[in-house]
């Protein structure tokens, strides 16, 4: 294992010296769909689709399996939600990234056809009207006034944050995801979830 780290080490630092001698010739643009695996392997430390996508499917699946969804289940009438945006408290520049996930959150718990949801629309524009005298927007402040304000039960929420360590030339990053549902009349939260994954730099 050991060697095969060294080759692979070796072979990074040789394309890289090798990288300004090469033609514009050498470059191949590739498609996802004809290139199977294209997504798998890490191109950094930094946090891409796939990592968002399997950290929300995580924390989605362990909604699925909790008992408010049997509440929800039984229910005579679907309860209303909300999806509020996620706090971004890494380093990174994943604001675009999280409002994607949040909208495939968002067409989850569409499908799941037991609760109904607001509409993105409908949330920003009470968001606008609560913060207008604010002259500002999404506040996580107020978030327990958007949902008042909204008429909604329950409102989804979360934040993204990381723990990043180095030594040397050596980088580790831990991320976290972390979600919630809450119940806007009382801010009690009847569902929390946190999935994490790392990543890392490691030269042998």
């Amino acid at each position: 294992m050991q060697q095969e780290r060294s080759f692979q080490a070796a072979l990074v630092c040789l394309s890289m010296l090798l990288l300004p001698v090469m033609g514009c010739s050498d470059l191949v643009y590739a498609r996802g769909s004809d290139t199977p695996g294209l997504d798998n392997p890490a191109m950094s430390t930094g946090m891409d689709r796939r990592d968002m996508e399997e950290m929300l499917d995580k924390n989605m699946n362990s909604l699925w399996g909790d008992p408010i969804v049997r509440d929800w289940q039984s229910a005579q009438e679907k309860p209303t939600i909300a999806i509020f945006p996620m706090a971004n408290e890494t380093s990174e520049h994943i604001d675009n990234q999280l409002q994607a996930l949040l909208s495939d959150a968002e067409t989850q718990m569409v499908k799941s056809q037991l609760v109904k949801v607001v509409s993105r629309e409908r949330q920003n524009q009470m968001i606008k009207e609560v913060e207008r005298e604010h002259n500002r927007n999404f506040d996580p402040a107020h978030i327990n006034e958007y949902g008042r304000q909204l008429g909604v039960k329950y409102y989804m929420t979360g934040k993204v944050y990381d723990s990043d360590e180095r030594v040397g030339d050596q980088r580790r990053v831990q991320y976290f995801m972390s979600m919630q549902i809450i119940e806007a009349a009382t801010s009690a939260v009847v569902w929390q979830s946190e999935s994490k994954f790392t990543k890392a730099v490691i030269w042998d």
